[in-house]
């Protein structure tokens, strides 16, 4: 009698635990599906050993606390790489005062024409409050091209010496913790770009 007696009660709280294990199911919805490529997991965190268009040495742990976009072009190139800064600064300018926790890190892959003189006068003319531009050696810029799966070539000179450097347009969005988080091309919107750099910032995790 004993035993029947607590079996009795104990059918209602077995079906009032899984009750509520499937309401909760119900009432938690789904991450929201990213709109740039989601690379979490897939890219390794933010490290460099570079060079800043101050002067200065810089690691991938300069940057910590803040959410970095990172860009690599050179100064002499005459279409991708103006066009997508002035498209992060319009991405900026979309996320308003959140603008001040991020950075955007422009890394050159010219460093023999990329003194850190001319990356900070070519970074400054597009925002000289938010992008700061890094140069360094060959090897140095290499090995950071390599940890991004990052593609360029110098072309073949002109009659004048000049010459374009072709390279991959991606940018690259690491949060506050230096993990590697969404890779935006120049086929995302503005909007879409900025919608996603939001929630990288706000992010509880990063």
């Amino acid at each position: 009698m004993h035993a029947s007696f607590l079996d009795f009660f104990r059918r209602p709280l077995r079906f009032i635990a899984l009750f509520a294990l499937c309401a909760l199911g119900a009432c938690s919805k789904p991450a929201e599906p990213w709109r740039l490529t989601d690379v979490s997991g897939h890219l390794p965190d933010l490290d460099f050993s570079l060079v800043d268009d101050g002067g200065a040495h810089v690691t991938g742990q300069s940057f910590a606390g803040r959410t970095t976009l990172v860009y690599f072009g050179y100064t002499h190139c005459p279409d991708v790489c103006p066009e997508t800064m002035a498209r992060l600064m319009q991405v900026l300018q979309r996320v308003g005062p959140d603008a001040d926790k991020t950075r955007i890190v422009f890394i050159s892959v010219d460093p023999a024409r990329d003194t850190p003189a001319l990356l900070r006068a070519y970074v400054r003319a597009f925002d000289d409050k938010h992008a700061v531009g890094l140069t360094g050696t060959d090897r140095a810029i290499e090995l950071v091209a390599q940890r991004y799966r990052v593609a360029y070539q110098m072309e073949k000179r002109d009659a004048s010496g000049a010459y374009e450097v072709t390279h991959s347009s991606a940018v690259y969005i690491f949060d506050a913790a230096g993990h590697a988080r969404l890779l935006a091309t120049d086929h995302d919107s503005i909007e879409a770009i900025a919608s996603d750099l939001k929630r990288v910032i706000h992010a509880k995790d990063a």
